[in-house]
């Protein structure tokens, strides 16, 4: 989770009328937790769904309306320039990175501690919303070292320019090799040619989504700024623009449109509406708000809300793009009436409570297993592709991918534990042998919706392990956890060694696979023993 560090004579400053201990007291209502706190400032972390939490204006903002001093909506007030600042989109990049949005802030001031907020800012919503940059990337610059108009066009790998932080002219090409951040971020530019934003003279201001150029760096002694936004999604764009343009206004600045190919920027912060029932308000706090203070509640959040016949009609500005619906409102009534108002109570249920059958029978082989002698891991559901399918070897044809997933290394659902268990071993080469593990879990498979299943596998990492040590351990858990007695069945998978592999079959079913771990898998995972194991199916075996 992201940290920002809040000097409190500054937030102090920034909010008005209430003390430090006062503001102290009230930002763990903001949904911010309190990672330091020292004389002179506290560290807070906040939710990637609230960028504008990144500074302290924006949480400001957020403390003004919780403690009464300001209400409703923040809205961006966007003036027209009387001379049109224009930036043109040539064709040749709209099938290389298409959307571009731009506004203007006019007359303000920065100091080193906002331009270091601001950075913060602008990488949290490249990490967020941007996708690493993918679907929106932010560029901040000096206005009054750019010529309109702008043009947004794509240039070949041998143009050259000075680029941010540095003093000699490079090309793209030796940016994209050379620089960390162009080694990080070349992955999105697999064309011949690359986005870039000219001025008038022709002079570079922009090489999205890698870097800025020189000629427009953000100083301490820049008034006048120009923030542009390009990516592959319109939406993303427009949401990160919103949350930039929000931020400067309240430090200061006037917000301004740019005309994007004879369009305004200025429909970009349109609010829009949720239409809100009051009885769900009630029902899902039980509490018993009038329609007036529900609006109140929403109002101390800054956001709008009037009554609209029976419900209430919600103003939500662009950079609240966290709120999706009527249960994300429900959430800001209980932040504006006050959490700590809630009070506790008892459910009216008599009954106490207690675990499934599932669980108690899953905590049996538990113990089970743990008097064999093997040791329970506790794997996630997402993992990689390079673990459950490229170094098992197994065929990837049904896998389920995360969409537009933030992590790197956890973006496919497991259809098998097994892998996540060889992954365990890799990781604890240098520890002592023998190393037995396990793990019960859910595994997914494609279907409508996607199936869950319940599984149990288990692995045992040495010298001297054998297919028959692991049928052992299996027919014992069987037998001592549910009676059950199982057979085997010669057969091959691409994760085990071909004639030491068998199917279990119970009744005449096939319920999973034994047997040892194929030479190449253990040496995909960089172990150095012997591995043998099993996996098996829970559900429709051991319960239902």
């Amino acid at each position: 989770m992201p940290v920002v560090t809040l000097y409190l004579d500054r937030l102090q400053r920034l909010v008005g009328k209430a003390n430090k201990s006062k503001i102290l007291d009230v930002l763990p209502f903001l949904g911010l937790d309190i990672e330091e706190e020292q004389k002179d400032f506290v560290r807070v972390e906040y939710s990637p769904n609230r960028p504008d939490y990144a500074t302290d204006v924006g949480i400001a903002s957020g403390l003004q309306g919780l403690l009464g001093i300001k209400k409703g909506q923040v809205k961006v007030s966007v003036k027209k320039e009387k001379k049109k600042f224009l930036i043109k989109t040539d064709a040749s990049v709209k099938k290389i990175r298409p959307f571009i949005s731009a506004v203007i802030a006019r007359n303000g001031k920065l100091d080193d501690e906002s331009i270091r907020q601001l950075i913060a800012l602008q990488e949290d919503l490249h990490f967020g919303i941007g996708r690493r940059r993918k679907k929106a990337s932010i560029g901040i610059h000096n206005l009054d070292s750019v010529s309109s108009p702008l043009r947004y066009t794509a240039v070949s790998k041998d143009h050259e320019f000075v680029p941010l932080a540095s003093v000699q002219s490079v090309t793209v090409k030796e940016i994209l090799e050379k620089t960390a951040t162009g080694q990080e971020y070349s992955h999105l530019l697999t064309d011949s040619k690359v986005p870039m934003i000219l001025d008038a003279k022709n002079r570079t201001v922009s090489f999205p989504p890698i870097i800025n150029s020189a000629l427009t760096a953000v100083s301490t002694g820049t008034k006048n700024i120009l923030v542009e936004v390009t990516g592959m999604d319109k939406g993303a764009v427009d949401d990160s623009l919103s949350v930039v343009a929000t931020t400067l206004q309240n430090l200061g600045f006037a917000i301004s449109d740019v005309m994007i190919d004879a369009k305004s920027s200025s429909d970009t912060f349109k609010a829009r509406t949720i239409l809100l029932d009051p009885a769900l308000v009630n029902q899902i706090l039980g509490l018993d708000l009038s329609v007036p203070k529900i609006c109140d509640s929403l109002k101390k959040c800054r956001l709008d809300a009037i009554p609209r016949g029976k419900k209430i009609l919600c103003s939500i500005p662009r950079f609240r793009f966290d709120i999706l619906g009527e249960m994300d409102l429900v959430e800001e009534i209980a932040l504006g009436h006050g959490i700590e108002n809630l009070k506790p109570s008892l459910p009216p249920s008599i009954s106490v409570g207690e675990k499934n059958n599932v669980t108690k029978k899953l905590d049996q082989i538990t113990s089970v297993m743990i008097g064999l002698g093997f040791t329970e891991a506790l794997n996630s559901s997402l993992t990689s592709r390079q673990v459950l399918y490229d170094y098992t070897k197994r065929d990837p044809s049904e896998i389920i991918e995360v969409a537009e997933s933030k992590s790197l290394e956890h973006t496919v659902l497991r259809d098998s534990i097994l892998p996540g268990l060889l992954e365990n071993l890799s990781k604890n080469i240098h520890e002592s042998y023998p190393q037995k593990l396990f793990e019960t879990g859910v595994v997914f498979t494609k279907g409508h919706p996607i199936d869950e299943t319940v599984t149990l596998s288990c692995v045992s990492a040495h010298k001297d392990t054998s297919f028959t040590e692991i049928k052992s351990i299996l027919q014992s858990l069987l037998k001592t956890d549910s009676g059950i007695t199982c057979k085997t069945n010669a057969t091959t998978h691409p994760s085990f060694a071909s004639g030491r592999t068998a199917e279990v079959l119970v009744g005449g079913k096939p319920v999973g696979i034994v047997g040892e771990i194929d030479s190449q898998v253990i040496e995909n995972f960089k172990i150095r023993v012997p591995v043998s194991g099993f996996e098996i199916k829970l559900s429709g075996l051991i319960f239902d």
